[in-house]
């Protein structure tokens, strides 16, 4: 008879070990899944929300909130329907659920979406009474336009605590700061200017309040017109009398009504084009910038479309 090295009782101890350490590890597998699914309490700018831990389907009625989300790397399950950015189009899902207009949610979608959180944001926030009874919603809107690119940061801060992507957003806020500096060191002694915002043939001036402010307050271009009152989205009216009596060392423009249809800023383009406006110093020295008017009025606080935007206000200045 071969002798076996082992015998049957001989597994026992082995057996017992086996045991102890398969519990041990779905012990610890137990505690990973607990401190995944902590509580989160966010703090925003219609009081508080307790998600019960990292959200998985997201939902989103802004935007802004969206171009951030993307850009930390986040899939968003729902998005607004219609007004959806140029520059963002590839970034929705062929199956993102259509949750409404920007100021006209469908509640009842979002409800039967069975989603584990909801943003909202500027247009979307008188939505927040109403959602935070279906599901956790959160509001993403900026306390004011004084300081939008503090406010971009703020909100990718907190979108990265929300879903544990704190060193992304840590990644993102250093490459604004770093795009903003560069936008501010190419405006030094380059003078004022004056932001136009067109309207189905209007021009109004948009100053240190306005979606674009952060022209005038971070990167650094003094307004060429004092005590702007640009509350309205058409900011504060002027005429072409007015433009070039104030002659501004650059126009930058943003054409409202691309913005919100599409095509470029042909009608911009073409209001701006008269007799008036081309004796201003910013027309003859060819200082007349034209924004991307999607990211500058839809999405207004967005990283991706105010670092595009920066681009082109760092390429206008350096020409």
């Amino acid at each position: 008879m071969i002798a076996l090295p082992f015998t049957f009782l001989d597994w026992k101890p082995l057996v017992k070990h086996t045991t102890i350490l398969a519990a041990a590890l779905a012990g610890a597998l137990s505690m990973t899944s607990l401190a995944m699914a902590q509580e989160i309490t966010v703090t925003h700018a219609q009081g508080e929300t307790t998600l019960p831990g990292v959200p998985s389907k997201v939902l989103v009625q802004d935007w802004a909130t969206f171009d951030n989300l993307t850009a930390l790397g986040v899939p968003v399950a729902g998005v607004p329907t219609g007004n959806t950015p140029s520059y963002l189009a590839g970034a929705v899902a062929a199956d993102a659920l259509q949750l409404g207009s920007l100021f006209e949610p469908d509640f009842e979608g979002i409800a039967a979406s069975e989603s584990d959180v909801y943003f909202v944001s500027a247009r979307s926030a008188a939505a927040y009474p109403t959602a935070k009874d279906i599901l956790p919603t959160v509001d993403m809107s900026l306390a004011d336009n004084s300081d939008i690119i503090g406010g971009i940061k703020g909100n990718l801060t907190r979108l990265g605590e929300i879903f544990g992507l704190e060193a992304k957003a840590t990644e993102l806020n250093a490459a604004l700061d770093a795009k903003v500096a560069e936008a501010k060191a190419a405006a030094e002694g380059k003078g004022n200017a004056l932001v136009l915002v067109t309207n189905a043939g209007n021009v109004g001036v948009y100053g240190p309040d306005s979606r674009v402010a952060w022209i005038h307050n971070q990167v650094g271009i003094p307004s060429a017109m004092a005590d702007v009152e640009d509350g309205d989205h058409g900011g504060d009216g002027v005429s072409f009398e007015f433009i070039l009596e104030t002659n501004p060392d650059w126009l930058f423009v943003v054409d409202r009504d691309a913005g919100v249809g599409t095509g470029g800023n042909a009608a911009a383009m073409a209001l701006l084009d008269n007799e008036l406006v081309n004796q201003t110093t910013a027309a003859k020295e060819g200082h007349v910038v034209y924004l991307d008017p999607q990211p500058a009025y839809i999405t207004m606080h967005g990283y991706q479309g105010v670092m595009q935007l920066l681009d082109q206000v760092i390429a206008g200045l350096n020409s």
